[in-house]
């Protein structure tokens, strides 16, 4: 399928009803894409990591694993984890994920 009839497509789905918007469309397609493809998740996590300076809770939630898991990665990519949270809002959430990882429930 080309480009151009992606498009028509696309704006088929929004004239249905099926979505409201390009970006709802854009956005279901990418996470549809990332669930079927677990590695893509581990690779955006280790790009964004370096990248955009995300935490390495933020980048486990966003790979899907553990912190460990999430380490292990970053080394085996050639990244040195920065460890400990840098601000009380990074180690927030930093909690926040690791309860959600060990499905615990949010004591605020």
């Amino acid at each position: 399928m080309n480009s151009l009839d992606m498009n028509k497509q696309l704006k088929a789905l929004i004239g249905i009803g099926v979505y409201q918007s390009e970006d709802e469309a854009i956005q279901d397609a990418l996470q549809h894409l990332l669930q079927a493809h677990p590695d893509y998740r581990l690779k955006v996590a280790i790009y964004r990591y370096r990248v955009e300076d995300i935490s390495l809770g933020e980048a486990a939630e966003i790979a899907g694993v553990s912190m460990e898991r999430m380490k292990e990665a970053l080394i085996n990519s050639g990244i040195q984890p920065r460890l400990g949270p840098r601000t009380q809002e990074e180690a927030r959430n930093e909690v926040r994920n690791l309860r959600e990882h060990l499905n615990e429930p949010d004591n605020k």
